[in-house]
């Protein structure tokens, strides 16, 4: 049995409060794996793309105050 097998077999055996538990910490670590990912992604230049378009499109007026 794999690792995944493993977890699947375990949370599906959690109690409803164990669960809740387990999907709050998941919650929390899996936005702390996106924000780490994203601040790589930005720091290797990968979104310079989509900003310099953003930029160019709000100079153009194609974008609006929220």
């Amino acid at each position: 049995m794999g690792k995944l097998e493993t977890l699947e077999r375990k949370v599906t055996a959690l109690t409803k409060e164990e669960l809740a538990d387990f999907r709050q910490w998941f919650a929390e670590f899996d936005a702390g794996e996106w924000d780490r990912q994203f601040e790589q992604d930005a720091n290797a230049g990968k979104l310079d793309a989509m900003a310099e378009k953003a930029l160019r499109d709000h100079a153009a007026g194609k974008s609006k105050e929220l």
